[in-house]
């Protein structure tokens, strides 16, 4: 055959690109015309027809691996084949969409990253006392705490809650909160360690904790992620942290002896 056309041509009939047409014969669903004299494949009217089929439903979602099925079908397999194909087209729209939502929501805010639970809290802060800055910070915590110990993550927000609801609590924490702003040699940060150990060693409810975070094999280091969060911006957390910390177990010990 001289008359047809070559596969460059057929391309550009088609609407496609010359590697398409190959990889369609590769995987089957297009068959590969004789050659001219010259060497030259020559697609017919019948390759042209099946090529802009398979092109068609290619470009309508149907997958490679099931193009040739559908064109291959009975008469009610086919018609029923762009059915499931719209169901699944409409799913991944669908699902595409949230996806766009969450990341337009997330441009604006983070707060997209939390379950409304979560959010709850944050918004109780400032109300108790707590600064932007600390919100922002606490809001990032739970973000990491969620990522990092997911198991644990409803627990966490219950320890919160109830921390919260305990006016003394927010008391010792928004001014160690706020020690996060200090010079670390402020001599201040050592009474408030003193009296921070004092009030956890009273109750050591009402600290949050990360439960079974030790128990995996990284966690130490998903730990010191964790319990270090926001000492870069608040170098004078670094101090009284450790204080409190050694503090606490020292009044733990004299209580077992």
């Amino acid at each position: 055959m001289t008359d047809g056309a070559t596969i460059g041509q057929a391309a550009a009939f088609a609407g496609v690109t010359v590697k398409t047409i190959r990889h369609y014969h590769k995987n089957g669903l297009l068959a590969e015309p004789g050659r001219d004299s010259s060497g030259y494949r020559r697609y017919g009217t019948a390759h042209l027809l099946r090529l802009v089929q398979v092109r068609t439903l290619a470009g309508a979602g149907v997958p490679l691996a099931e193009v040739g099925a559908v064109l291959n079908a009975d008469p009610d397999r086919f018609a029923a084949s762009p059915v499931e194909v719209e169901k699944d087209l409409t799913a991944r729209i669908e699902e595409l969409a949230a996806r766009r939502e969450t990341l337009r929501r997330l441009t604006q805010d983070d707060r997209v990253l939390l379950p409304g639970r979560a959010l709850a809290l944050l918004d109780r802060m400032p109300g108790l006392g707590f600064s932007d800055p600390d919100v922002t910070t606490a809001r990032e915590a739970l973000i990491l705490v969620r990522a990092l110990l997911p198991e644990g993550f409803e627990d966490y927000l219950a320890q919160i809650e109830r921390g919260l609801d305990d006016p003394r609590h927010v008391a010792v924490v928004t001014l160690l909160w706020a020690a996060g702003d200090w010079d670390p040699d402020d001599p201040r940060i050592e009474e408030l360690a003193t009296e921070a150990a004092r009030h956890f060693a009273a109750d050591p409810s009402l600290p949050p904790t990360l439960p079974g975070l030790r128990d995996r094999e990284d966690g130490r280091t998903r730990e010191r992620l964790l319990t270090h969060h926001g000492e870069e911006q608040r170098p004078g957390w670094t101090r009284p942290t450790a204080l409190i910390e050694h503090k606490v177990r020292a009044a733990r010990e004299d209580g077992r002896a």
